[in-house]
């Protein structure tokens, strides 16, 4: 099974919009399954990240906020099994 990423995002996000083209062209190099969650569905959500996203998530780990970093992603992706 492929790990999961998560993107904590929403819509008319300019930066969300990047970071998820972002991720979708590192899936060509990498096997990882892309998740996109809507903050503005969830109030909890809502509450915990405010205006801050984009956030990209693996698991509990955070791997950035606002902007990817496209090679320290490649870097940790390549590294995980």
């Amino acid at each position: 099974m492929p790990r999961a990423l998560t993107v904590y995002s929403r819509s008319d996000c300019h930066l969300c919009e990047e970071m998820i083209a972002g991720l979708q062209d590192l899936q060509a190099r990498f096997v990882f399954e892309l998740r996109v969650v809507d903050v503005d569905a969830d109030p909890d959500l809502v509450r915990r990240l405010g205006e801050h996203v984009p956030v990209l998530m693996d698991g509990k780990r955070e791997l950035c906020r606002h902007r990817l970093q496209p090679a320290s992603l490649a870097a940790y992706l390549a590294k995980m099994p």
